[in-house]
């Protein structure tokens, strides 16, 4: 386990919406760079880059055209090694995101599969071995290349699926097992592709649809075992290095398949969702003030899986991420602070989505972009001043419209606001790394009455009071200390914990 994961907070950074540097209107390459000193002044010191190769951009960069080369509109390949130099000088280090499920249909690989005569590429993806024979329970595209095929995709019809074999073959005329040689060279592939930015500079990779490579594996046993081939070589050859998969089932992802760390998506009636988006735009939220959250179904979920994984791995929560509408649709701003409160207090690694930091909007109107649809409106443009284009550009096009709202939250604007979202943040982030207790492998014990709302919990000799509803609260403490940090009205006195409407309180405990 490296050794840097466990104080590690993460910035996700959707390079076409992050700074454009050279006035094309897409974010870049050399924008990041020079915006990492703000990276750092946020407090974190990681990054989870979004996938940034080569690529016809039918899905915002995840259907990859050459692994290996930058696309052309966010740099070169040595603009991303100066990435990694000039990030890893300030101390951040760099995730770029793997997409090993598919590619894109313009890959070479599959422009070689695609033929009719047998190469070294033809089961390198999953075709059938007739262009009649397209069984409904698969996602085929069928009749539109010269092989006598149907073939695979994992979601959108530009992505064929690649071919780590089938863990239960229905098909045997075309289904191939998992320790076909065929197969074990589309895992070795992925290894090379690793390596390839590992040596570079990468310190390692958000892995993408994690759970997505063998087919018919219901229990999911014979694609941990890719990923436990995985992390056997970065074990062996970059020990440093390290992978968070988009699984949201950690025994899974890093029990058995030797993930670092699993993210905790947000799937309609999970953990996640309870806390956050609940119910019809977030009526149902724990962080709701309207009193109609469920703790309890959160912790019913979250706390055997924490249980069951803390000594291997990280569950991973996130403010937001590309993926899915802003928390800004969900709630208002008190309980949004208190959101954060609640992400960088809590065990694993936090990941802190672009603009999450000033509260920016989801933008509900968009037409859909590469691939985005209902996901397009929080892919816009970061804020950072009252400049043309909220100084994203200076272009008089811009990848995605900015925020046009009077009120438009900036860096600008909100970094030197005692009221802001973006001074809760910060303030959260630095208490994390301020107090060991805080950090990823810290202990955890939520106390009073589980599933209760307001609720509390502990970390070492620090102990978290959430008052999320739009009540006064009152309660006994068995701790008595130090107030370390507060949102909105809440105190300890004389053994008892006040607190008022959608209010936090962090003590240090004697």
């Amino acid at each position: 386990m490296p050794n840097w994961l466990n104080d590690a907070v993460f910035y996700e950074i959707y390079p076409q919406s992050f700074y454009d540097s050279n006035g094309d209107g897409i974010g870049d390459l050399q924008g990041i760079i020079q915006k990492l000193d703000y990276v750092k002044n946020l407090g974190c010191n990681a990054i989870w880059l979004n996938p940034v190769y080569d690529s016809p951009f039918m899905d915002a960069g995840y259907d990859v055209r050459d692994y290996k080369r930058v696309a052309p509109r966010y740099g070169t390949n040595e603009d991303l090694v100066e990435l990694f130099e000039q990030a890893h000088a300030r101390g951040i280090k760099i995730l770029l995101d793997l997409v090993p499920g598919h590619t894109s249909d313009t890959n070479e690989w599959f422009l070689q599969a695609k033929k009719a005569e047998k190469n070294e590429y033809s089961n390198r993806y999953i075709f059938t071995n007739n262009v009649w024979d397209a069984p409904p329970e698969y996602r085929m595209m069928c009749g539109i290349c010269e092989r006598n095929g149907n073939y695979m995709v994992n979601y959108f019809s530009s992505q064929p699926a690649l071919n780590y074999g089938f863990n239960h073959i229905t098909h045997p005329e075309w289904q191939l097992p998992c320790d076909h040689p065929d197969c074990l060279k589309t895992a070795e592939a992925i290894k090379d592709i690793m390596r390839f930015w590992l040596d570079k500079g990468a310190d390692g990779f958000r892995v993408d649809m994690a759970d997505s490579l063998v087919k018919n594996d219901d229990e999911k046993t014979a694609t941990a075992k890719i990923w436990r081939g995985v992390r056997a070589m970065l074990d062996k050859e970059y020990p440093e290095a390290a992978m968070v998969a988009e699984w949201c089932w950690p025994q899974r992802a890093i029990n058995d398949g030797g993930f670092h760390m699993d993210f905790y998506l947000d799937h309609v009636g999970n953990g996640y969702c309870r806390l956050f988006r609940a119910g019809n735009w977030g009526d149902e939220a724990v962080f709701n003030k309207n009193g109609r959250g469920n703790l309890k179904a959160f912790l019913d979920e979250y706390l055997p899986r924490y249980n069951q994984t803390k000594d291997n791995g990280y569950i991973s929560f996130m403010t937001n991420n590309h993926d899915m509408p802003r928390v800004t649709a969900y709630l208002d701003k008190q309980a949004i602070k208190l959101v954060n409160a609640f992400i960088f207090t809590m065990p694993g690694v936090p990941f802190l989505y672009y603009g999450d930091e000033l509260g920016m909007r989801y933008q509900a109107d968009l037409v859909s972009k590469e691939g985005g649809f209902s996901r397009t409106g929080s892919r816009t443009p970061m804020q950072w001043n009252s400049g043309k284009n909220l100084g994203f550009s200076i272009s008089d096009e811009t990848y995605l419209p900015v925020d046009k709202s009077a009120d438009a939250p900036t860096v600008e604007n909100q970094k030197d606001d005692p009221d802001s979202i973006y001074k809760v943040v910060t303030d959260m982030i630095a208490l994390r790394h301020k107090y060991e207790d805080l950090r990823g492998n810290g202990e955890l014990e939520f106390m009073y009455e589980e599933g209760k709302i307001p609720f509390a919990y502990r970390r070492g000799k620090l102990v978290m009071y959430f008052n999320p509803l739009d009540v006064d609260f009152e309660i006994d403490t068995r701790y008595d200390g130090d107030v370390i940090y507060k949102l909105g009205n809440a105190e300890i006195k004389d053994g008892r914990i006040k607190m008022q409407p959608q209010s936090f309180l962090m003590i240090e405990t004697a």
